[in-house]
């Protein structure tokens, strides 16, 4: 849907980098933002569309810190194209790609290629993060000024730690004048290697190998240690225990350049998601080991989400990013042992995370300032016009009906992954009209063939 002005009308228009929360319209030319006021009239505009926002929240589009679109090396899984359509069903407009493909994002020629296959074949922007070390062996780093200059706005080795502290150590140094983070998936390797799930009650009951909060924790201390040391900026992937949001805490109060995420399922679901129905007493091997709830890190505590959201809830934790990790059927379609990590997010991300807000467990501005403004802020000066609608922006919005109920069917996921647990569940909350760069990308209402105005 391609038109030089578009105006929404009164809808609840929230955008916490301009600080505004209110009943409004926004003007939108040559796709940009060009007025945000309380009545604007379309007069004397005959090219242009007018949509009736009434009742729906009116936010900037998200920004995905961290997803996995695949391509190249495991298109049977998600692709750039399907992965974007997926993203932006959810209201994703930006979307930050991990290096964990094959081969990986580790040379110029590749960030070129996935800037090259988004342009022609994605939805949304979708920016290539670097590899730190040559082919995420963990031994050698990558020419980072080369990688940064080819257009990747950050740098994680995603699927593996950067294990090595001094490999850590130089790659923050050379990072460091570049003003972008290093992303760091925290997982000590020598505690628990084989574990699939969190260790517990039902790690314990189940006959799994648990993972202890304490893989997660010690490396995250150690990144702090070492964003001390250097100064760098250090971004702590996937966060899900109580021990690291105590960590990071503890960072905040020192001013260091330390930034964190957490997903939708480490805020929304625990461990008991690995028994099917949920119940564990009343557990059988019929409805037990869920390979869908398998994820790293795992699916954590009740007490350990109470501390992520409140985490979220008073800034400790920076953002909310999807970890989208599709997987094709026969990855899941196994042993709990031999199943493949992760958990297809995009689509369910925002009607999950609203339940929150229904709680009253996170505010709205909040949720909505983690998934906008904070991820443009951790990327940087080149992101200053993005997850915002102050005039002059870039015009990438997304429209939700905070009332919608709607039933997960992953037969009508547009991503590959059709890897939740949340399929059949009940939710709250839904996008019904996402817009990148002024266009109309997707559509729940009709509103690209003139239905609703």
């Amino acid at each position: 849907m391609d038109m030089n002005r578009m105006l929404i009308k009164q809808g609840r228009v929230i955008d916490p980098g301009s600080g505004i929360d209110k009943i409004c319209d926004i003007l939108l030319e040559n796709n940009i933002i060009l007025e945000v006021s309380d009545h604007i009239e379309l007069e004397g505009m005959s090219d242009g569309k007018e949509i009736n926002a009434k009742g729906l929240i009116v936010s900037p589009g998200f920004v995905d810190l961290h997803a996995h679109l695949r391509e190249p090396g495991f298109e049977h899984k998600e692709t750039i194209q399907t992965g974007t359509m997926a993203a932006v069903k959810g209201g994703f407009t930006s979307v930050c790609a991990m290096p964990n493909t094959s081969p990986a994002i580790d040379t110029p020629s590749m960030i070129e290629f996935v800037k090259m296959k988004s342009a022609t074949e994605g939805v949304c922007r979708v920016y290539p993060i670097g590899a730190v070390t040559k082919g995420r062996k963990g031994t050698s780093i990558v020419d980072f000024l080369e990688l940064y200059e080819a257009g990747a706005v950050a740098f994680s080795d995603d699927g593996d730690p950067v294990y090595d502290s001094e490999i850590m150590r130089l790659s923050l140094e050379y990072v460091g004048p570049l003003d972008v983070p290093i992303m760091n998936h925290c997982q000590d390797l020598t505690i628990s290697p084989n574990g699939v799930m969190a260790e517990g009650e039902v790690s314990d009951f189940l006959g799994l190998k648990g993972i202890p909060n304490s893989v997660e924790e010690i490396m995250v201390a150690r990144d702090i240690a070492l964003a001390k040391a250097t100064g760098s900026k250090v971004h702590i992937s996937h966060v899900s225990s109580a021990g690291s949001v105590e960590l990071l805490a503890l960072a905040k109060e020192q001013g260091l350049n330390v930034t964190s995420e957490v997903c939708p399922h480490h805020l929304t679901l625990t461990d008991e998601n690995v028994l099917t129905d949920g119940n564990y007493y009343a557990a059988t091997p019929d409805s037990a080991y869920d390979t869908n709830s398998k994820m790293y890190p795992p699916l954590r505590t009740h007490s350990d989400i109470e501390s992520l959201i409140q985490g979220i809830e008073s800034g400790i934790i920076d953002c909310i990013a999807t970890d989208h990790a599709p997987h094709d059927v026969v990855s899941k379609h196994t042993t709990f042992d031999d199943a493949a990590f992760g958990i297809s997010v995009f689509e369910t991300a925002v009607g999950s995370l609203m339940g929150l807000v229904q709680q009253k467990k996170i505010s709205l501005n909040r949720l909505i300032q983690t998934m906008t403004y904070n991820p443009c802020k951790i990327l940087g000066q080149n992101f200053k016009d993005f997850g915002t609608l102050r005039k002059g922006s870039v015009a990438d919005l997304v429209l939700i009906d905070p009332d919608a109920t709607w039933i997960v069917d992953t037969e009508k996921f547009v991503s590959k992954g059709k890897n939740t647990p949340l399929q059949g569940a009940t939710l709250t909350g839904r996008v019904v009209c996402t817009i990148v760069n002024g266009n109309v990308v997707f559509d729940e209402l009709g509103w690209t063939k003139g239905e609703v105005n």
